[in-house]
């Protein structure tokens, strides 16, 4: 079975998207449909931008939405047979797989992104890397320290991120190291994302996603924080607003898809992170790049 994975933040890169808008004018006519809805030429800079103004949260995520999105549209042979996305990656399947218009698709990153920025404002808070340690020992480790801190990005064995308070995650670093993690380093993140302090930004997207139309999908899609197939629009939806403050299941949601049936996995969108996490999860499985 054919499945579609679209990546997540932090798989933006300078000339994202100029290749499609070149060559397709399908292509060229979404980006320039998204100009007009975001009320800025995003395509400026993401051809043409730095690294710095690439990595603006109101740039980021509808960059990398656009990247994935518009080139599912132009695939020829896009078949799906199952669908995730990786975090923002999800709101990329979702348009992909028919559930939400490019348009609300695009509505809904940009508010996404200004809402995260805003919760990202009102308390410090951001996330680390943990290399070389089981799921259960990050989970115990967290829930041993003083503050907010919990396991944010199940990313594939032995790669987990969390996220939460800055201090209870610098502490939470050291504590990891002692319990012996091969590396336990700070990212370079606006925010603790999928944790509790993203509370205020989940508040204002669902009272904007409660007002989007989801239709039915034209396949499953493995959502961040159930791991399983869904197709109920409805469901799809309730998972959606929890997914700002819950975990990233990408380890489980692989797992759950090479039960299912998926045969190869094609990434959709900017890089190749999601394919090398794939190979790390199962190394027998079978990946491309769209």
């Amino acid at each position: 079975m054919k499945a579609y994975v679209f990546p997540g933040q932090g798989a933006q890169f300078t000339g994202m998207g100029k290749d499609l808008y070149e060559n397709s004018e399908l292509a060229k006519s979404l980006f320039e449909k998204a100009n007009e809805i975001l009320g800025f030429r995003i395509t400026d800079i993401m051809f043409d931008g730095t690294a710095e103004e690439l990595k603006e949260t109101k740039v980021t995520q509808p960059a990398i939405f656009l990247h994935s999105v518009i080139l599912a549209k132009t695939l020829e042979d896009f078949k799906p047979e199952m669908v995730a996305g990786h975090s923002l990656g999800e709101f990329s399947a979702l348009v992909a797989n028919g559930v939400l218009s490019f348009e609300d698709g695009l509505q809904l990153v940009s508010q996404r992104a200004l809402a995260m920025q805003k919760a990202c404002e009102i308390k410090p808070s951001t996330m680390a890397a943990v290399l070389g340690l089981a799921d259960n020992i990050v989970e115990e480790v967290c829930a041993s320290i003083d503050g907010i801190v919990v396991a944010a990005n199940y990313n594939c064995p032995g790669q987990l991120v969390i996220s939460g308070e800055t201090s209870a995650v610098e502490k939470a670093c050291e504590a990891m190291k002692a319990a012996g993690a091969k590396r336990a380093l700070m990212l370079p993140v606006g925010g603790g994302f999928h944790s509790p302090m993203m509370e205020p930004a989940r508040s204002a997207l669902a009272i904007a996603i409660e007002a989007t139309t989801f239709s039915k999908p034209i396949c499953p899609v493995y959502q961040n924080v159930t791991a399983t197939a869904v197709s109920d629009p409805a469901e799809i939806k309730k998972n959606l607003i929890i997914q700002l403050t819950a975990p990233v299941k990408w380890t489980q949601s692989v797992q759950q898809m090479i039960a299912d049936g998926a045969t190869l996995f094609t990434e959709v969108g900017p890089g190749k992170v999601l394919a090398g996490l794939i190979g790390k999860i199962d190394k027998e499985a079978v990946t491309a790049n769209a």
